[in-house]
């Protein structure tokens, strides 16, 4: 049996997180503090940590940072209210495997759970053909080479390899890469995307006339024409 430990300091949270979790299959332990947070996940008794962001004593980035920096590979799976882009690549680049907002659906995080779990030597990197973006290290990786990326790419980034051959509408992005208080115009895709495509090679990413972008397969070409 797979063990999870809950650091989540809201009670009525923590309670639901540890019923689902049982229902599911899961021994759980719930934490309600950053220090008990970290003691616990150095332990080496859990399989798996879904760490709140807002815990007293220490906060979940400090705990995190903790960890990593003692050289625990432990999954953590972030969840918190504060999910803005800039909270969510602070997340990613202190060594979270994953991060979820609240309110969440309950379906959607044990599928997150489970995913980590398969296979957790590579549940921080997305993958697509030769593509890699490193979700811990914060770096892309195309063909072999090691690409380092702004906040605003490594978040749209993300958005296409957790999206890979769907086309993507410049509304969509701009809702994954920017946060709620910041509205730019949709031409401030086009820019990015041009940055990304720098980056990676123009054949990565296509565009899909009057729809948005799409991220292709690197073992074929596009098939829209580029801007």
């Amino acid at each position: 049996m797979k063990h999870i430990l809950i650091a989540e300091d809201e009670k009525r949270i923590a309670v639901l997180l540890q019923q689902s979790l049982r229902a599911d299959g899961f021994g759980t332990t719930i934490v309600s503090d950053g220090e008990q947070a970290r003691s616990y996940a150095l332990s080496g008794a859990y399989d798996l940590l879904v760490l709140d962001i807002g815990l007293p004593t220490t906060d979940g980035f400090t705990v995190l940072a903790q960890l990593r920096e003692a050289g625990s590979q432990l999954p953590v799976v972030v969840l918190t209210a504060r999910s803005g882009v800039a909270d969510t690549v602070a997340g990613l680049e202190n060594g979270a495997d994953d991060y979820v907002g609240k309110p969440f659906r309950m379906q959607e995080l044990l599928a997150r759970i489970r995913l980590r779990l398969r296979d957790d030597a590579n549940s921080h990197l997305l993958r697509r053909g030769h593509l890699a973006l490193d979700l811990r290290a914060h770096q892309l990786h195309v063909e072999g080479r090691v690409v380092d990326l702004t906040a605003r790419e490594f978040a749209l980034a993300e958005t296409f390899l957790r999206n890979p051959g769907k086309v993507l509408t410049r509304d969509q992005l701009i809702a994954a890469a920017w946060s709620d208080d910041i509205r730019p115009t949709s031409n401030i895709v086009d820019v990015y995307v041009r940055y990304l495509r720098r980056k990676t090679g123009a054949h990565w990413i296509s565009t899909v006339r009057g729809k948005g972008y799409r991220l292709e397969d690197s073992s074929r070409p596009p098939s829209d024409p580029l801007n």
